[in-house]
């Protein structure tokens, strides 16, 4: 047995021994009572009556430990021409600071705090700080319209908003002030005091008696200490991307958090106290709360914070620039970023210009990597690329490759392998029974989830039953399909409503993208099941072209429509494909697949909240109005 199935059999056949030893690494005020209490399904706590401090242990314990003159956060701001360091040291200075101030303002152990912000080193602080003193902080992406900041608001009921009076994107100034001040109008539960970090780009106007400025408070506040909390207490709050209505808050908890964070980025990604790690995401998503801010600093590792595009700001050779300057070990960002590079830098000119030979490895994730984005990648960097999966819901890898444990040979197209504590099946959509090897299915969780995983919803525990628990009993529901091969392999075929049906037949629309992806033509794509009042369900494809490509583009569909037909089979009936100049995603990569398959069947839609370039779905509307679809 090798150390990556021994490992994985011991955290499923004993999960209480091996995460209690993987708690040894986590500093604990009070030792737990419990490893894992089942008593109350399907609301399962890990690390019932320990006693810690999130923050501590990101900051204080590695001071005490002598990496105090370490850099804790590198911040690098091409959109500002700007490049910051701070050591622990430094770090924990402007955290208690912050952390001050905010018990200055009534912000006590258990109370909410809404974080709108860009992406500058006070977001992190300010995450940090809520730790700190036991407040549970939740971060709404910078920029977010203000009805839906208004929905999260008065979800999360916080007393205290931190906010910045702008964001940048590329060479455009985002006004912030303006969209909190209309938000808190529209809320109901309405904030009564906003902390506003004035950026030289744009001051925010303060509202007397509700306002106060960042600088000034942080400047005067005493320092506060770190407070004891549970293990089972609240550390965040995260809203779901997309939410209409009421949204879901996912709950993180303080212990099993800790725990599961600090063990996936030794074995993982292979992180080491003193390496660089850089998750190329933004705090307002899972990628940022995890790996920007809590893991990287759990380990006692340098994470980077990046304040720009990886395109545009100001070239396709930005992230190898950064990776460069910093000597960064580790890189974590989407598929679509790399897609975005390769669009617009197809033969890599402007790698040429950086020595990244310190990288040891490019982990992709928040949509499936398609084989041609992981051999393009591959082949430039001469490093690992690592495709691994998980969600909002469970903060860290449910599926993926070990830096630190075992790294398996890559298969492209799949992420690998389950993470320990992952007990994951596949299950028939239909009657809930585990299906073999290579059949497709709706992918779940065996209960009890790992340490590091959702608790709950905030405010809504029966959401939390009906949506994730009540599908298939006895198991988390992903909402993802996918398949396990013979070797153990997991391959990730995208949300479960992206397996359509076709005259009865079954069939993913990854392996169709797949299919279109290998075009040489064609920078990225989407496919699609629309209405068909012959099969049921049809696919249509949208290519992106790369830069520069001047081949007819009836050639080009012509040729991607048989290319689908040979490697896929003619039973996808793949007869249509549309040429459009970009794909609607949100601000964390997703493709907005769902939203295109209403305008093309020619229902009614809304705007996702998430959306990064509304003028996408104008491209998309357009090009089915030309095909004459969407009726």
């Amino acid at each position: 047995m090798d150390e990556y199935e021994k490992v994985y059999k011991e955290s499923i056949e004993n999960p209480r021994s091996f995460w209690a030893d993987a708690a040894k690494d986590i500093e604990w005020y009070e030792k737990w009572d419990q490893v894992l209490d089942e008593s109350n399904k399907p609301f399962y706590r890990w690390f019932t009556g320990g006693k810690l401090n999130t923050c501590y242990n990101a900051i204080d314990h590695h001071i005490e430990n002598g990496r105090g003159d370490q850099d804790a956060i590198i911040y690098d701001s091409p959109v500002t021409d700007t490049i910051e360091k701070y050591s622990f040291e430094e770090l924990k200075e402007r955290v208690s600071k912050i952390a001050g101030f905010l018990r200055e303002l009534g912000v006590e152990k258990g109370d909410t705090v809404v974080i709108y912000m860009p992406m500058i080193p006070e977001s992190l602080m300010a995450m940090l700080a809520c730790a700190r003193i036991g407040a549970v902080h939740s971060v709404v992406f910078g920029g977010f319209a203000s009805n839906e900041l208004a929905i999260r608001v008065d979800d999360a009921e916080p007393d205290v908003i931190l906010s910045a009076s702008c964001g940048i994107e590329r060479d455009k100034v985002i006004e912030y002030k303006p969209l909190l001040d209309e938000a808190i109008e529209l809320a109901e539960n309405k904030p009564t005091k906003c902390v506003i970090k004035q950026r030289p780009e744009c001051e925010g106007k303060l509202i007397e008696g509700r306002d106060y400025d960042w600088d000034e408070l942080e400047e005067e506040a005493d320092p506060a200490d770190c407070v004891s909390v549970d293990a089972n207490d609240p550390l965040y709050v995260l809203y779901t991307s997309g939410t209409t209505g009421k949204p879901k808050g996912v709950v993180r908890d303080n212990g099993g958090h800790a725990v599961a964070l600090k063990w996936s980025m030794r074995y993982v990604y292979g992180v080491e106290p003193g390496d660089v790690y850089w998750a190329a995401s933004d705090v307002g998503w899972v990628v940022g709360h995890s790996y920007i801010v809590y893991a990287p600093l759990l380990i006692g590792a340098t994470t980077v914070m990046y304040e720009g595009k990886p395109v545009g700001t100001p070239d396709p050779g930005a992230f190898w620039r950064v990776i460069s300057q910093h000597d960064v070990d580790v890189l974590f960002t989407a598929p679509t970023a790399i897609r975005a590079i390769k669009r617009e830098d197809p033969e890599a000119e402007y790698f040429e210009d950086y020595d990244i030979s310190g990288l040891d490895s490019l982990f992709l994730a928040g949509e499936r990597t398609d084989p041609d984005t992981y051999h393009w990648a591959s082949d430039l960097l001469q490093v690992p690329v690592i495709d691994h999966w998980w969600q909002t819901e469970t903060g860290w890898p449910i599926v993926g490759n070990f830096r630190g444990l075992k790294q398996f040979p890559i298969k492209p197209g799949s992420a690998t392998k389950p993470m320990p504590g992952y007990d994951l099946q596949i299950l028939d959509p239909q009657t809930g029974e585990e299906l073999p090897p290579g059949e497709t299915g709706v992918i779940a969780i065996k209960l009890p989830l790992p340490p590091g995983t959702f608790i709950t919803l905030w405010n809504n525990k029966e959401k939390f039953k009906q949506e994730y628990m009540d599908p298939f009993p006895g198991y988390y529901f992903t909402g993802d399909a996918g398949f396990v091969d013979e070797d153990g392999y997991v391959s990730i075929m995208g949300r479960v409503d992206n397996v359509i049906n076709v005259a009865g037949h079954r069939l993913s629309t990854g392996s169709m993208e797949e299919a279109v992806a290998k075009y040489p033509a064609v920078a990225e794509c989407a496919v699609v099941g629309i209405n068909d009042e012959l099969k049921g369900e049809v696919p249509l494809g949208f290519l992106v072209l790369k830069s520069g490509v001047d081949q007819d583009h009836e050639e080009i569909k012509s040729e991607v429509i048989q290319m689908v037909r040979d490697e896929v089979g003619p039973i996808a009936s793949f007869k249509k494909a549309l040429i459009v100049d970009k794909l609607p995603k949100t601000r964390s990569g997703k493709t907005l697949r769902g939203t295109m398959k209403k305008i093309a069947d020619g229902e009614e839609y809304s705007v996702p909240s998430t959306i990064a370039d509304e003028e996408a779905l104008d491209t998309i509307e357009g090009a089915i109005e030309e095909e004459g679809l969407g009726k």
